[in-house]
Protein backbone atom coordinates (compact mmCIF):
# COMPACT_ATOMS: atom_id res chain seq x y z
CA UNK A 1 0.00 0.00 0.00
CA UNK A 2 0.82 3.38 -0.38
CA UNK A 3 -1.14 7.11 0.07
CA UNK A 4 -2.90 8.38 -2.37
CA UNK A 5 -1.97 11.72 -3.71
CA UNK A 6 -5.61 12.83 -3.18
CA UNK A 7 -6.02 11.00 0.48
CA UNK A 8 -7.50 12.51 3.66
CA UNK A 9 -5.42 14.95 5.95
CA UNK A 10 -4.66 13.95 9.34
CA UNK A 11 -8.01 15.44 11.04
CA UNK A 12 -7.43 18.54 13.34
CA UNK A 13 -7.98 18.62 17.16
CA UNK A 14 -11.61 18.61 17.85
CA UNK A 15 -11.77 20.98 21.28
CA UNK A 16 -8.74 20.27 23.15
CA UNK A 17 -8.46 16.42 23.74
CA UNK A 18 -9.83 14.38 20.22
CA UNK A 19 -7.85 13.72 17.44
CA UNK A 20 -8.80 11.80 14.80
CA UNK A 21 -6.50 10.03 12.60
CA UNK A 22 -8.42 8.49 10.33
CA UNK A 23 -7.14 8.13 6.26
CA UNK A 24 -7.79 6.44 3.04
CA UNK A 25 -5.51 4.78 1.84
CA UNK A 26 -4.55 3.55 -2.52
CA UNK A 27 -4.53 0.07 -3.94
CA UNK A 28 -2.47 -0.88 -6.96
CA UNK A 29 -4.74 -2.80 -9.45
CA UNK A 30 -2.62 -3.74 -12.49
CA UNK A 31 -0.88 -0.10 -13.36
CA UNK A 32 -3.55 1.95 -11.94
CA UNK A 33 -3.47 3.07 -8.10
CA UNK A 34 -7.23 3.15 -6.75
CA UNK A 35 -8.64 4.91 -4.15
CA UNK A 36 -9.52 2.36 -1.38
CA UNK A 37 -13.26 2.82 0.85
CA UNK A 38 -11.42 1.42 3.58
CA UNK A 39 -10.99 3.90 6.63
CA UNK A 40 -7.34 2.60 8.11
CA UNK A 41 -6.58 3.99 11.92
CA UNK A 42 -3.80 4.68 14.09
CA UNK A 43 -1.36 4.52 10.96
CA UNK A 44 2.41 4.48 12.05
CA UNK A 45 2.96 8.56 10.98
CA UNK A 46 -0.45 9.06 13.42
CA UNK A 47 1.18 7.52 16.07
CA UNK A 48 4.33 9.32 15.47
CA UNK A 49 2.34 12.55 15.91
CA UNK A 50 0.51 10.86 19.06
CA UNK A 51 3.60 10.32 20.76
CA UNK A 52 5.08 13.45 20.38
CA UNK A 53 2.01 15.37 21.58
CA UNK A 54 1.77 13.47 24.83
CA UNK A 55 6.04 13.81 25.34
CA UNK A 56 5.35 17.67 24.92
CA UNK A 57 2.23 17.41 27.64
CA UNK A 58 4.76 15.51 29.68
CA UNK A 59 7.65 18.25 29.32
CA UNK A 60 5.31 20.74 30.60
CA UNK A 61 3.55 19.49 33.33
CA UNK A 62 7.36 18.40 34.66
CA UNK A 63 8.66 21.73 34.49
CA UNK A 64 5.85 23.79 35.93
CA UNK A 65 7.80 25.21 39.44
CA UNK A 66 6.45 23.00 42.60
CA UNK A 67 4.90 25.48 45.21
CA UNK A 68 6.27 24.69 48.99
CA UNK A 69 2.49 23.58 49.84
CA UNK A 70 2.81 20.84 46.84
CA UNK A 71 6.63 19.61 47.95
CA UNK A 72 5.91 16.04 49.96
CA UNK A 73 7.75 16.25 53.18
CA UNK A 74 8.92 13.72 55.68
CA UNK A 75 6.16 13.44 57.90
CA UNK A 76 7.15 15.36 61.13
CA UNK A 77 7.72 12.99 64.51
CA UNK A 78 4.85 13.78 66.95
CA UNK A 79 5.70 15.32 70.13
CA UNK A 80 5.02 12.84 72.57
CA UNK A 81 4.49 14.12 76.27
CA UNK A 82 4.94 11.69 79.26
CA UNK A 83 1.71 10.88 80.75
CA UNK A 84 1.44 11.30 84.43
CA UNK A 85 2.91 9.35 86.50
CA UNK A 86 5.14 8.22 84.25
CA UNK A 87 8.19 6.59 85.72
CA UNK A 88 11.82 6.67 84.09
CA UNK A 89 15.03 5.61 84.99
CA UNK A 90 17.91 8.00 86.12
CA UNK A 91 21.00 6.24 84.12
CA UNK A 92 22.99 8.31 86.52
CA UNK A 93 21.70 7.53 89.96
CA UNK A 94 20.23 4.50 89.44
CA UNK A 95 17.04 6.05 90.90
CA UNK A 96 13.29 5.91 89.37
CA UNK A 97 11.78 9.81 88.76
CA UNK A 98 8.13 10.44 87.82
CA UNK A 99 6.62 12.48 85.76
CA UNK A 100 4.38 15.51 87.09
CA UNK A 101 2.45 17.13 84.20
CA UNK A 102 1.58 20.93 84.15
CA UNK A 103 -1.15 22.20 86.62
CA UNK A 104 -2.93 24.18 89.11
CA UNK A 105 -3.38 23.62 92.85
CA UNK A 106 -4.20 25.62 96.43
CA UNK A 107 -1.09 25.82 97.72
CA UNK A 108 -1.10 26.17 101.34
CA UNK A 109 -3.06 25.60 104.09
CA UNK A 110 -5.54 22.43 103.18
CA UNK A 111 -9.61 23.32 103.64
CA UNK A 112 -10.45 22.05 106.94
CA UNK A 113 -6.77 21.94 108.68
CA UNK A 114 -7.01 23.45 111.74
CA UNK A 115 -2.90 22.83 112.58
CA UNK A 116 -1.36 25.46 110.20
CA UNK A 117 0.84 27.80 111.08
CA UNK A 118 0.97 31.79 110.12
CA UNK A 119 3.57 30.64 107.03
CA UNK A 120 1.19 28.36 105.21
CA UNK A 121 -1.24 31.22 104.97
CA UNK A 122 -3.07 32.22 103.21
CA UNK A 123 -4.03 29.91 100.81
CA UNK A 124 -3.45 30.48 96.97
CA UNK A 125 -3.80 29.32 93.62
CA UNK A 126 -0.52 28.58 91.71
CA UNK A 127 0.11 27.68 88.43
CA UNK A 128 2.99 24.61 87.48
CA UNK A 129 3.57 25.76 83.49
CA UNK A 130 5.55 23.32 82.71
CA UNK A 131 5.87 19.62 83.35
CA UNK A 132 8.45 17.87 85.39
CA UNK A 133 10.78 14.72 86.59
CA UNK A 134 11.15 14.11 90.28
CA UNK A 135 12.59 11.37 92.40
CA UNK A 136 9.85 8.91 93.48
CA UNK A 137 11.73 8.11 96.37
CA UNK A 138 14.32 10.44 98.70
CA UNK A 139 17.71 9.99 97.49
CA UNK A 140 18.84 6.99 99.06
CA UNK A 141 22.42 5.49 100.43
CA UNK A 142 22.90 3.62 97.60
CA UNK A 143 22.42 6.19 95.14
CA UNK A 144 24.59 8.93 96.79
CA UNK A 145 27.66 6.59 97.53
CA UNK A 146 27.60 6.28 93.62
CA UNK A 147 27.34 10.14 93.91
CA UNK A 148 30.36 10.08 96.54
CA UNK A 149 32.10 7.65 93.76
CA UNK A 150 32.18 9.60 90.89
CA UNK A 151 32.70 12.89 92.44
CA UNK A 152 35.56 12.29 94.77
CA UNK A 153 33.43 13.43 98.00
CA UNK A 154 33.54 11.44 101.31
CA UNK A 155 30.02 9.97 102.63
CA UNK A 156 28.58 11.79 105.52
CA UNK A 157 29.17 10.17 109.02
CA UNK A 158 26.93 7.54 109.62
CA UNK A 159 23.85 7.26 112.25
CA UNK A 160 23.69 5.29 114.82
CA UNK A 161 20.99 3.22 113.45
CA UNK A 162 22.37 3.28 109.35
CA UNK A 163 24.39 0.52 110.32
CA UNK A 164 27.75 2.39 108.57
CA UNK A 165 25.15 3.08 105.66
CA UNK A 166 25.37 -0.90 104.75
CA UNK A 167 21.42 -0.42 104.08
CA UNK A 168 21.34 1.19 100.63
CA UNK A 169 17.62 1.17 100.56
CA UNK A 170 17.20 3.52 103.22
CA UNK A 171 17.31 7.54 102.69
CA UNK A 172 20.28 9.45 102.63
CA UNK A 173 20.68 11.72 105.83
CA UNK A 174 22.81 13.88 107.68
CA UNK A 175 23.37 16.12 104.24
CA UNK A 176 23.71 19.81 104.54
CA UNK A 177 21.88 22.15 101.47
CA UNK A 178 24.66 22.39 99.27
CA UNK A 179 25.60 18.71 99.08
CA UNK A 180 22.04 17.98 98.30
CA UNK A 181 22.13 20.46 95.47
CA UNK A 182 25.84 19.16 93.99
CA UNK A 183 24.41 15.64 94.13
CA UNK A 184 21.01 16.94 92.29
CA UNK A 185 23.31 18.61 89.58
CA UNK A 186 25.71 15.81 89.34
CA UNK A 187 22.16 13.53 88.20
CA UNK A 188 21.16 16.64 85.45
CA UNK A 189 18.59 18.42 87.93
CA UNK A 190 18.50 20.20 91.04
CA UNK A 191 16.20 20.42 93.88
CA UNK A 192 12.42 21.33 93.54
CA UNK A 193 10.81 24.72 94.52
CA UNK A 194 8.21 24.96 97.23
CA UNK A 195 5.94 25.28 94.69
CA UNK A 196 6.31 21.89 92.60
CA UNK A 197 7.66 20.31 95.77
CA UNK A 198 3.69 20.92 97.25
CA UNK A 199 2.08 20.44 93.47
CA UNK A 200 3.91 16.98 93.52
CA UNK A 201 3.65 15.96 97.58
CA UNK A 202 -0.27 16.89 96.62
CA UNK A 203 -0.99 14.38 94.16
CA UNK A 204 -3.99 15.71 93.13
CA UNK A 205 -5.32 15.77 97.08
CA UNK A 206 -6.87 19.04 98.37
CA UNK A 207 -6.61 17.32 101.83
CA UNK A 208 -3.26 18.00 104.51
CA UNK A 209 -2.15 14.31 103.49
CA UNK A 210 -2.83 12.89 100.56
CA UNK A 211 -4.18 9.50 102.88
CA UNK A 212 -4.22 8.29 106.74
CA UNK A 213 -1.28 9.35 108.61
CA UNK A 214 -0.55 5.67 109.47
CA UNK A 215 -0.79 4.84 106.20
CA UNK A 216 1.65 6.67 104.11
CA UNK A 217 4.19 8.12 106.48
CA UNK A 218 6.76 7.35 109.21
CA UNK A 219 6.54 9.64 112.50
CA UNK A 220 7.41 9.83 115.83
CA UNK A 221 4.78 7.23 116.52
CA UNK A 222 5.08 4.84 114.51
CA UNK A 223 9.17 5.01 113.41
CA UNK A 224 10.47 2.91 116.48
CA UNK A 225 12.83 6.68 116.73
CA UNK A 226 15.12 5.79 113.09
CA UNK A 227 14.43 6.35 109.18
CA UNK A 228 13.24 3.25 107.41
CA UNK A 229 13.80 1.58 103.93
CA UNK A 230 12.37 4.21 100.87
CA UNK A 231 8.80 3.00 99.78
CA UNK A 232 7.26 1.31 102.40
CA UNK A 233 4.29 2.79 102.67
CA UNK A 234 1.55 3.84 100.50
CA UNK A 235 2.35 6.39 97.43
CA UNK A 236 0.47 9.60 96.42
CA UNK A 237 -1.90 9.87 93.75
CA UNK A 238 1.05 10.58 91.10
CA UNK A 239 3.11 7.22 92.66
CA UNK A 240 5.59 9.10 94.77
CA UNK A 241 6.74 7.57 98.27
CA UNK A 242 7.47 9.18 101.08
CA UNK A 243 6.47 12.86 100.62
CA UNK A 244 5.53 13.10 103.87
CA UNK A 245 7.76 11.58 107.04
CA UNK A 246 10.82 9.19 106.71
CA UNK A 247 12.70 12.46 106.28
CA UNK A 248 12.42 16.00 105.90
CA UNK A 249 13.21 16.90 102.58
CA UNK A 250 15.63 20.16 101.18
CA UNK A 251 13.74 22.40 98.46
CA UNK A 252 15.49 24.86 96.34
CA UNK A 253 14.18 27.95 98.29
CA UNK A 254 14.99 30.32 100.68
CA UNK A 255 12.47 30.90 103.44
CA UNK A 256 10.32 33.87 103.94
CA UNK A 257 7.97 33.68 106.73
CA UNK A 258 5.33 35.74 105.02
CA UNK A 259 6.30 35.00 102.03
CA UNK A 260 2.70 33.87 100.53
CA UNK A 261 1.53 37.43 101.18
CA UNK A 262 2.78 38.45 97.92
CA UNK A 263 4.42 35.28 96.04
CA UNK A 264 3.51 35.07 92.06
CA UNK A 265 0.96 32.69 91.19
CA UNK A 266 2.43 31.66 88.26
CA UNK A 267 5.82 29.19 89.02
CA UNK A 268 7.03 30.89 92.04
CA UNK A 269 10.37 30.25 92.76
CA UNK A 270 11.03 31.79 96.50
CA UNK A 271 12.29 35.07 97.54
CA UNK A 272 16.01 36.18 95.61
CA UNK A 273 17.92 35.98 99.02
CA UNK A 274 17.53 34.78 102.73
CA UNK A 275 19.65 33.54 106.01
CA UNK A 276 17.50 29.74 105.58
CA UNK A 277 16.44 27.35 103.03
CA UNK A 278 12.87 25.73 103.11
CA UNK A 279 12.60 21.80 104.56
CA UNK A 280 9.27 20.11 103.42
CA UNK A 281 7.49 16.87 104.63
CA UNK A 282 8.10 15.88 108.43
CA UNK A 283 10.15 13.09 109.33
CA UNK A 284 10.20 10.18 111.55
CA UNK A 285 11.08 12.72 114.30
CA UNK A 286 8.52 14.63 114.13
CA UNK A 287 5.25 15.04 115.68
CA UNK A 288 1.96 14.10 113.41
CA UNK A 289 1.15 17.79 113.23
CA UNK A 290 4.03 18.56 111.50
CA UNK A 291 3.70 15.85 108.54
CA UNK A 292 1.30 17.79 106.45
CA UNK A 293 2.05 18.73 102.79
CA UNK A 294 1.89 22.46 103.25
CA UNK A 295 4.12 22.60 106.53
CA UNK A 296 6.92 24.48 106.18
CA UNK A 297 10.36 25.11 108.01
CA UNK A 298 13.16 27.72 107.65
CA UNK A 299 17.13 25.84 108.51
CA UNK A 300 20.21 27.38 108.06
CA UNK A 301 21.31 25.50 105.21
CA UNK A 302 24.94 24.47 106.29
CA UNK A 303 23.20 22.45 108.91
CA UNK A 304 22.31 18.45 108.46
CA UNK A 305 20.83 16.16 110.55
CA UNK A 306 20.11 12.09 111.05
CA UNK A 307 16.39 13.07 109.89
CA UNK A 308 16.99 15.49 107.14
CA UNK A 309 17.17 14.20 103.10
CA UNK A 310 16.17 15.35 99.80
CA UNK A 311 14.88 14.30 96.62
CA UNK A 312 15.87 15.84 93.32
CA UNK A 313 13.80 17.29 90.14
CA UNK A 314 15.33 17.28 86.77
CA UNK A 315 15.70 16.00 82.70
CA UNK A 316 15.87 12.43 83.29
CA UNK A 317 13.91 11.37 80.11
CA UNK A 318 12.89 14.16 77.56
CA UNK A 319 9.17 14.97 77.15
Amino acid sequence: MQRCANSDRLSRLHGASRLSCSQKWCIKTGSNWESSPVERTATPWCLMKLRFLILIIFLVVMTQPVTPQQAQEPPAKAHLSPSPGQVADNLQDGLKYVWIPPGTFMMGCSPGDNECGSDEKPSHRVTITRGFWIGQTDVTVGAYKRFAGSSGRQMPGATSFSNAWTNENMPMVNVAWDDAQAYCAWTGGGLATEAEWEYAARGGSTEARYGKLDEVAWYDQNSGSKTHDVAQKRANGFGLYDMLGNVWQWVNDWYDHGYYQSSPSQDPSGPPDGEHRVLRGGSWYAYGGSVRVSVRAGIDPTNFGYDTGFRCVGEVAKP
